[in-house]
């Protein structure tokens, strides 16, 4: 067995995508898995095969969930390579996919643990169903320490199409070592929740208000050679990248397995997609790097 990828994250945000888009990458794939039976399972996986394997666990094991951590933290101390990725969503994108769909959230027909989540309404109908909202608040609650030890993947923007080739791309990443995450985004569709730096640009000159450029990105020649021009924005890259580099290595030390940077301005087009491939480039040599354009890739 060569490596073990932990998929969970709250309900609705993409995690059946996520396991078929692992299954078709080469990896033998479990969903639900009780995390009681995760070390049972991982001994007889690795006295059997060579392979990847790929667990989803969530919510649907409730009970379960208190035990997940102590034993991540045990099989990765007996030498397991364990890779923990959490998929999450916007309230509003949640809602949104839960009313599309017509499915019900895998905690709105469970009877209310002792803990309820903040603020959460009893059902005026007395059946024991909680408001949807009131759902996903409580699943954020008992998912959060899992969230904190995890690798974040903001679906709220994302096409499934989007999110298969992003996940192919952590996996792919080498293991063990810290791996920077570059991203462009739009103010407009919201702040990546999974972005752990947020720098905004917006105040920089942009191509938009320029008729020719207008159509193009910032991976394009003339998008860049207009914003090079431009004295502000060779002084905001070289001083968000002197930041990133003075912070690096205490990331690194940290044990941490990703660093995601994200830069956004108004459009997700021009400026944030420029500064995020200039800091790619520049981070290349140094670290095992992705990057993501938020706005573009939904084009594609």
């Amino acid at each position: 067995m060569r490596e073990v990828v932990l998929v969970t994250g709250i309900s609705g945000s993409g995690k059946s995508v996520a396991l078929h888009a692992l299954e078709d990458a080469g990896y033998f794939c479990i969903d639900n898995l009780p995390p009681e039976l995760l070390p049972d399972f991982l001994r007889i996986e690795r006295d059997r095969s060579d392979r990847r394997v790929a667990i989803a666990v969530d919510v649907r094991s409730a009970g379960s969930l208190p035990h997940l951590l102590p034993l991540i933290d045990r099989l990765r101390g007996e030498g397991v390579a364990i890779r923990s990725l959490f998929l999450d969503a916007s309230t509003d994108a949640l809602v949104r996919r839960f009313s599309e769909s017509r499915r019900p959230h895998p905690l709105s027909t469970r009877p209310a643990p002792v803990r309820a989540a903040e603020g959460a309404q009893e059902d005026p109908a007395g059946d024991g169903r909680r408001a949807l909202v009131d759902a996903i608040e409580l699943e954020r609650e008992l998912l959060a320490e899992l969230r904190e030890v995890s690798t974040v993947i903001d679906t709220s923007q994302l096409r499934p199409a989007q999110l298969r080739l992003w996940l192919r791309d952590l996996v792919g990443a080498p293991h063990g070592g810290l791996t920077l995450v570059f991203e462009s985004f739009a103010f407009k569709h919201g702040v990546p929740l999974d972005a752990d730096f947020v720098f905004d640009v917006r105040v920089l000159p942009n191509p938009f208000y320029i008729r020719e450029l207008r159509p193009f990105t910032g991976r394009d020649a003339g998008v860049a050679a207009y914003l090079e021009a431009q004295p502000e924005v060779p002084e905001m890259l070289t001083q968000i990248g002197d930041f990133i580099s003075r912070w690096l290595p205490s990331f690194e030390d940290d044990q941490r397995s990703y660093l995601t940077v994200a830069i956004g301005c108004t459009g997700g087009q021009h400026r944030s997609v420029y500064l995020a491939e200039q800091l790619a480039r520049r981070f290349r040599q140094r670290s095992a790097t992705l990057l993501r354009h938020r706005e573009l890739d939904a084009r594609e």
